[in-house]
């Protein structure tokens, strides 16, 4: 299990995180999220042991994680870290990088491992291609294909899909996270991407200037959002006060996502459409109501200028009255 106790950390006299505690247990997938800004690649290489910290404690298991004061070589055998650069060996091979920290008393069975590797990152027709001739999302797949072949008990990812095409970004998601759960090995992803976070995420902690805000599953704070930072992660998402939709007398914010209005025939909600953005199977409609704006989905544009009613979905309705 990983530890992390109390932990605060800067750069010369300005403080970027502050007091954060968390754990990971093993085999666990953890998603830290936040602002571009928020500290979560400062973070994530504290979890490697790449600063010294000057307050609080980490520990895998019973072993704590020290900086480069204590480690003359940062990390730890039983922990690998990708970082958005990839470090790799450019005048060598695809499978010489991967292949490179494994064992070479055993020839068949390396080759057999950097084969399955090279195999779950989707690079076969690049076995034999030095680094260097890569492109930026071969090569982070060639560093995640790396971190992966001594079977370490924790790997820290710090965006590892940023470089990668969409079409080859999905299929990729789908196959290393499920051979981390598969070898029940722990994992922490630093990302912005939601699609990295919510079918895979057994927790999602939420930095924001440095502070954790929020550390739960990613559906208990996608149904309970309680700032805009955590709403804004999941889709559009509109504010409003519970007064407008009449789920209470209150003046209190709730955070209601475009998929979440409907139009309807009339309803207190009435707004005038402003524009329609072509989303493939639907449109994100924006309207505007008491000189702000709102948005939802509708699967066809809608009349600019014309005045129309929503109301919220059933599915809404039933996730705000469970708040």
């Amino acid at each position: 299990m990983l530890n992390v106790q109390n932990i605060s950390f800067g750069y010369n006299t300005e403080t970027i995180l502050h007091n954060i505690s968390f754990s990971v247990a093993q085999g666990q997938h953890v998603s830290i999220i936040g602002e571009s800004g928020s500290g979560k690649s400062t973070l994530i290489k504290l979890l490697y042991g790449t600063y010294d910290l000057p307050e609080g404690e980490i520990f895998w298991n019973d072993t704590p994680i020290l900086g480069p004061k204590f480690n003359l070589v940062i990390g730890y055998d039983f922990m690998k870290y990708v970082a958005q650069e990839f470090d790799l060996m450019p005048f060598i091979t695809v499978e010489e990088n991967i292949g490179k920290f494994l064992s070479n008393f055993f020839p068949e069975e390396k080759h057999k491992r950097t084969t399955e590797l090279i195999k779950l990152v989707d690079l076969e027709a690049f076995t034999h291609v030095k680094v260097k001739q890569l492109s930026g999302g071969q090569k982070q797949r060639v560093a995640l294909a790396r971190a992966i072949a001594r079977q370490p008990e924790i790997i820290i990812l710090d965006e590892p899909f940023s470089h990668i095409d969409n079409f080859q970004k999905q299929t990729l998601r789908r196959n290393l996270f499920k051979y981390l759960k598969d070898n029940n090995i722990s994992c922490v992803v630093a990302t912005h991407d939601r699609e990295d976070v919510l079918p895979y995420s057994d927790h999602m902690i939420v930095l924001n200037n440095g502070r954790i805000i929020a550390n739960d599953t990613p559906k208990q704070l996608y149904n309970n959002p309680e700032q805009p930072l955590i709403a804004s992660f999941f889709d559009e998402f509109n504010t409003f006060q519970e007064f407008q939709l009449g789920l209470s007398n209150s003046d209190s914010n709730v955070f209601v996502y475009a998929h979440e209005l409907e139009v309807c025939s009339k309803s207190e909600l009435e707004v005038k459409v402003v524009q329609n953005y072509f989303r493939g199977n639907t449109y994100l409609v924006e309207v505007e109501f008491e000189l702000k704006s709102l948005f939802f989905y509708n699967k066809q544009p809608l009349v600019l200028n014309e005045t129309i009613y929503l109301k919220l979905t059933e599915s809404a309705e039933q996730r705000l009255a469970l708040k």
